[in-house]
């Protein structure tokens, strides 16, 4: 996902794991206040520049801005992982206008991979990735480490879901790579069989195919796009006449 690349997907979602925290948060801003739906997971494994100690002591010195006479007035701290995400990303909306507002309603943030995400597509965003961004040996943490210092207390509950969740999409992946080979070897095994039944069956769809064109067109004299048409309906070797 590319800002401005024109995806209208109804919902696209968004395999955080190894990202940098910041250019994560540009690119979905920008799609955010483009229209776009946007649905961030494993958040708990987006990285951020800077060793663990160093992290870790910025956020407590921003966990002391407060406001005196009423602190639940704000700032307000988040420690969950998709919690920190969402407050930057907020930080990259006019989230004050409607224009703002509607475009942060738009984004969903999630730890690990919930169950109606398990099936669907997952993006990465090559502008964010840590291998392409940030520079070999430069130190880097996880998101998910930070916030399990400062306060977040799920941070092993969702290594668990994680790896039970990798441990069922396996089985599930090796069981789907059974059925394809199987079914590859079935096909090949009936079209040893009917070699014959299928050549003539792939005739007679040509003859109809060409019996179905407008009147206007010569069968002699089909034209280019008549036959890209043709091959894409039937997959054979398709020649004009001479």
């Amino acid at each position: 996902m590319v800002s401005g690349s024109g995806i209208c997907a109804r919902e696209v979602v968004v395999d955080a794991r190894h990202h940098m925290l910041g250019r994560l948060s540009s690119v979905v801003a920008k799609e955010l206040l483009n229209g776009q739906h946007v649905s961030i997971v494993r958040c708990e494994e987006i990285c951020i520049s800077g060793g663990l100690v160093r992290q870790k002591m910025k956020y407590m010195r921003f966990l002391r801005k407060r406001m005196n006479t009423k602190p639940s007035h704000g700032p307000i701290h988040f420690r969950a992982p998709s919690k920190i995400l969402w407050r930057t990303i907020r930080g990259m909306i006019p989230h004050k206008t409607k224009r703002g507002a509607a475009a942060l309603a738009r984004l969903k943030v999630y730890e690990g991979v919930p169950n109606q995400y398990m099936k669907k597509k997952r993006m990465v965003i090559p502008d964010a990735l840590k291998v392409l961004r940030l520079q070999k040996g430069h130190k880097y943490c996880l998101l998910g480490k930070l916030s399990s210092e400062v306060g977040w207390n799920e941070y092993d509950t969702i290594k668990d879901l994680e790896t039970k969740r990798k441990a069922t999409a396996e089985v599930a992946y090796l069981r789907k790579k059974l059925l394809t080979k199987l079914r590859v070897k079935a096909e090949k095994i009936a079209e040893e069989k009917l070699g014959s039944q299928l050549d003539q069956s792939s005739a007679l769809s040509l003859r109809l195919a060409l019996r179905a064109l407008p009147p206007a067109e010569d069968p002699r004299s089909v034209s280019q796009t008549s036959l890209f048409r043709l091959r894409t309906i039937f997959p054979i070797e398709i020649k004009a006449h001479p």
